[in-house]
Formats: structure tokens, sequence, C-alpha cells
């Protein structure tokens, strides 16, 4: 099996180059849905969806900083591929918390 350039082979910090970045772009998005929820709130009531949101940016952190030290961690040490994947399932748990967040937030259910 050949390893793509740039990354050291599977479990080491190959996909932590790209959650860091990503994570850290997700948490401004967050931030940014909060600010632009919390306008709204003037004109249609008061809501939680800027809580949620909050709570999705959590879970980008979490990714972030688990992505980071994994980045740190030695080469091939088990504990680098424990945080990547942490990382992994936290940004993914954000996504689909932020997808969720939105398509509930549209239908106004929340």
């Amino acid at each position: 099996m050949t390893e793509r350039p740039g990354t050291r082979g599977r479990g080491s910090e190959g996909l932590s180059l790209h959650i860091l970045p990503n994570a850290g772009t997700m948490i401004g998005i967050c931030t940014t849905l909060i600010g632009l929820v919390k306008i709204a709130e003037g004109h249609i009531g008061p809501s939680h969806v800027d809580e949620y949101f909050g709570l999705a940016a959590l879970l980008f952190l979490a990714s972030a900083l688990t992505s980071y030290l994994s980045m740190r961690a030695l080469t091939g040490n088990r504990l680098g591929a424990q945080l990547e994947r942490a990382a992994d399932l936290c940004f993914m748990a954000g996504l689909i918390m932020l997808s969720l967040i939105s398509l509930l937030f549209a239908y106004e259910t929340i």
C-alpha cells in the first residue's frame, strides 16, 4: 500500500492536518451564527438556538484540541492515533449537530 505525499500513514498526523484548520473555521462559523441569531431574536422573539450553536462550537473546539495534541504526539504513538480518532469523532458530531440545529431552526421547531 502506498502512502499519499505529506502523510505518514494511518493513525499519524495526516488526518489531523485537515481537522485542525477546519475545526477552527467551524468555530468561527458557529460564532457568526450565534451573532446572527442574537440579531434575529429582536424580530422573532427569544430562542435557545444560540445556545445550541455554542454547544456545537464546543464540539469543534474539542476536535481542534485533540487534533493538535495528536500532532504533538510522537510518530507511531498509540495515544496519537487515539487522539486523532477522538478529533475525527468530535468533528463529525459537530457537523451533524450543526446540520440538525439549522434544519430545526429553519422549520421553526426550536
